[in-house]
């Protein structure tokens, strides 16, 4: 009954969020943009149309010439209404492991977009209580997360590929911001009291190497992680 549910909802609503969640649905077969209109689990918020980095793999934008991309990225950034609309109706309705997240797989990096996103969290946090809030980052910014983190986020995952910095910047391409920042990023969500977990990407030959695994177990120790999810 997904797109009977999408239609539904699409009725209702003309927020533009709903409308590219419909697109990672059913074109793209994005669970989460599927738990928004099954009001379950963890539902999507994207927030941004532009990024910081230019990664290899990007899955939502890539240059002519190369394999495309596997989305299509937001095209427009939605204002704070439209985010807290579409997060204060699933904290609300939700069942299972309630939560939101900024920064799916179909836009660019959420901390560009800080500002207005604090505003929505605090927008949503004025309507209900229920559930958790969460960003998917690349970290660049310690400033904007720990803005975000005093709206009312109380879980983050950053991804990271490599604790050296030679091979993060390999594979991320940053503009404006180096790994260090990344770090920065980490240990002031641990020190604000959110949950951290890092998304590793992992490639064989690279990550497995000896002093490559020694920096990353000690960074992950330090930093205090409370959570590494692995993928390749």
């Amino acid at each position: 009954d997904l797109r009977r549910r999408i239609e539904k909802r699409l009725e209702k609503s003309s927020n533009q969020i709903y409308r590219q969640l419909a697109r990672c649905a059913l074109e793209w077969s994005c669970f989460t943009a599927q738990n928004t209109f099954y009001a379950r689990d963890e539902g999507a918020i994207p927030s941004s149309a532009a990024c910081n980095a230019s990664c290899v793999g990007c899955i939502s934008e890539q240059p002519a010439g190369v394999p495309p991309p596997s989305h299509e990225r937001i095209r427009r950034p939605p204002n704070a209404e439209e985010m807290a609309e579409v997060m204060a109706d699933h904290l609300a309705r939700a069942s299972g492991r309630v939560m939101v997240s900024f920064g799916q797989g179909c836009e660019g990096e959420p901390l560009l977009r800080w500002k207005e996103i604090a505003r929505a969290v605090r927008l949503a946090r004025g309507l209900t209580s229920r559930g958790s809030i969460n960003v998917n980052t690349n970290g660049s910014s310690p400033r904007a997360l720990a803005a975000l983190c005093d709206a009312g986020l109380d879980a983050c995952r950053i991804s990271l590929n490599s604790a050296s910095d030679d091979l993060y910047a390999a594979y991320y391409r940053p503009h404006g911001y180096v790994l260090g920042e990344v770090i920065a990023s980490m240990r002031i969500a641990k020190d604000k009291g959110a949950y951290l977990a890092l998304n590793l990407l992992t490639f064989p030959g690279v990550t497995d190497r000896k002093g490559e695994v020694e920096r990353l177990c000690r960074l992950v120790a330090e930093v205090r992680v409370d959570q590494v999810q692995t993928r390749p």
